[in-house]
């Protein structure tokens, strides 16, 4: 009987920690939600002032502006609508970004239905263990149970720490793509400036789009990753800060686009990007060395019962 209520103390306490988790990410996904609703709406009104431009341009977007526009049709835009352009392509990529949040927290809110009575759960089965403990003629019975509780609580965290690793190696490999494709971009950049012809150039707006595409999966997967550090946070200090990564779309659909011809923009991408892996890679450093110290926590704990036990 012992046993048994242990093993639903230790369950109903991950159901906790997972509801608390999943209200913290709830929170944070409506500060996102709110602040890309803002400037969808910025966005918006921009274009509404250049319908005319906007008209010309139908047809372009992330997925195939590289591989469509070539150089000198691009040359020949002026700044106007370069820049209307750019504030398109800049819209598409914030809807895309409110699509995936939406999706996100309407997940969230259903896993959160799951775990909603965990604290009555919790409340209850306290009471059966004090009952036992009065109950119960062993000395040992309220020390059983104080173990219990330990173990209850770093195998939540041990749970959350796992699944804050596997997020982060997610963003890890999907900024490592995007490295990839912008190394590439850049080989065949440095090719088309030293007169490689129209085939370099075509390959370069090619590699430019892959790069375009693996940048959003990277953003998508930071904001993942850091939506999993948002409860350890409260545990062990993590400095995870992707307001890096977000604020690179602007710089990659706005900047890069008013002057994309220039190759110095994809070595500043290649710059950013290398700078968030490098973010990314300390963090799971981090993530590692406290899951191993629990890890061994946990073991002791478990040995501690073990010796309790082997002495009834």
């Amino acid at each position: 009987m012992f046993q048994q209520l242990n093993d639903e103390i230790v369950r109903v306490k991950g159901d906790m920690y997972r509801k608390k988790k999943l209200m913290l990410q709830l929170d944070d996904y409506q500060v996102e939600l709110d602040t890309i609703q803002r400037t969808i709406h910025q966005l918006e009104e921009k274009l509404k002032d250049e319908k005319a431009d906007v008209k010309k341009l139908e047809g372009f977007s992330i997925t195939n502006f590289f591989s469509t526009i070539s150089g000198t049709k691009y040359e020949k835009l002026d700044k106007e609508n370069r820049e209307v352009l750019a504030a398109q392509l800049q819209l598409e990529e914030a809807e895309k970004t409110r699509a995936e949040i939406e999706a996100s927290m309407m997940e969230l809110s259903r896993k959160l239905v799951e775990v909603e009575n965990s604290e009555n759960e919790y409340e209850l089965l306290l009471e059966q263990k004090e009952q036992l403990i009065k109950n119960s003629n062993s000395r040992y019975a309220d020390e059983l149970y104080h173990i219990g509780d330990q173990e209850g609580d770093i195998q939540a965290y041990i749970k959350e720490l796992n699944e804050a690793i596997e997020a982060g190696e997610d963003a890890k490999q999907a900024l490592r793509n995007a490295v990839d494709s912008l190394n590439s971009a850049s080989n065949w950049g440095t090719w088309d400036m030293l007169g490689g012809g129209m085939i370099s150039s075509a390959i370069k707006h090619s590699r430019m789009d892959d790069a375009s595409n693996h940048i959003h999966i990277a953003q998508t997967r930071m904001r993942s990753f850091q939506k999993e550090l948002l409860d350890i946070d409260q545990m062990i200090k993590v400095d995870m800060d992707i307001s890096g990564l977000l604020k690179f779309a602007d710089f990659f659909f706005d900047g890069f686009i008013v002057d994309w011809m220039v190759q110095g923009r994809i070595n500043d991408s290649l710059d950013q990007v290398h700078n968030q892996l490098a973010k990314v890679r300390e963090i799971l450093n981090m993530l590692e060395d406290e899951l191993s110290d629990r890890q061994h926590k946990l073991s002791n704990l478990q040995q501690e019962r073990k010796n309790i036990l082997e002495r009834l």
